[in-house]
């Protein structure tokens, strides 16, 4: 006998509680504070820090799972490495840590990951996945808001027309691909905030001064559009660092302490 009892079980019941909360969540998001495009690390940890501060937060992931590059470790090996300078943003976002030596944490990828996407939502984060950001609201020389599409038309390129999110801020959380940036520059006659005015493309690897410079490096690039993680070394022209994510943590620790300030200061 089954343990389960009450009224008779309808899959149209089940259907329709999954249709009612999400379109309910989504409602509530059409008009955002922030809008972080990539739900990797850079991406999550500002967004836990900016809803813990009241924020109304939307990450948006194109991919099935939140997380970006951390699920994979180092080629395949369970862990990665944080600078001990990082250990603050781990421990305020409940990550379990092992030391390495006196400067470096070895951090389980699995724990990472989960805990980063489990604290992030706990603080108020709304995560939306199978979404692509495929285009920009630009006026008056300023970025307003996101186009979004489902990732599988996109993937089919299926003729279906997008839907938009309105924000006072977007970030270009999407790693080495800086699809955001990428899109804005390559669709309108804009000068970034680089050396080019254009994206400046990711150099080879070179784990210390490009853990510096994504700290450094986290900024606004264009009225309106941010740019944290993996996205500077695109953008700017920065070194990439493999599997050590204590400068990808500090970016996005610092991302949320400028979008605060300058949410409070557009108010």
């Amino acid at each position: 006998m089954s343990g389960l009892k009450g009224k008779k079980m309808r899959e149209v019941d089940i259907t329709r509680g999954i249709v009612e909360k999400h379109a309910r969540d989504f409602y509530e998001i059409l008009e955002s504070d922030v809008v972080i495009v990539g739900a990797g690390p850079s991406g999550l940890v500002a967004g836990g820090y900016l809803a813990e501060a009241g924020r109304k937060v939307t990450v948006l992931e194109k991919k099935l799972a939140p997380g970006g590059g951390i699920w994979g470790g180092g080629m395949g090996y369970k862990y990665v490495i944080t600078q001990d300078e990082a250990r603050h943003v781990l421990e305020d976002f409940k990550i379990e840590f092992e030391r390495v030596d006196t400067d470096l944490l070895a951090v389980d990828a699995i724990g990472l990951a989960s805990g980063l996407i489990s604290e992030a939502v706990k603080r108020g984060v709304r995560i939306f996945n199978l979404i692509t950001v495929e285009d920009l609201m630009v006026s008056d020389g300023r970025v307003r808001g996101v186009v979004i599409n489902n990732t599988f038309a996109l993937m089919n390129n299926f003729p279906v027309d997008p839907l938009t999110i309105e924000a006072k801020a977007v970030v270009d959380a999407t790693g080495h691909s800086h699809d955001i940036v990428r899109t804005l520059s390559e669709k309108n006659d804009v000068q970034l905030d680089t050396l080019t005015g254009k994206p400046m493309g990711e150099r080879s690897l070179f784990a210390e001064t490009a853990e510096k410079a994504v700290v450094t490096n986290t900024r606004e690039v264009y009225p309106g559009l941010w740019v944290c993680g993996m996205s500077t070394a695109a953008v700017y022209g920065g070194y990439r660092m493999g599997p050590i994510f204590g400068g990808m943590l500090l970016s996005g620790k610092k991302l949320s302490g400028l979008l605060l300030d300058f949410l409070n200061e557009s108010r």
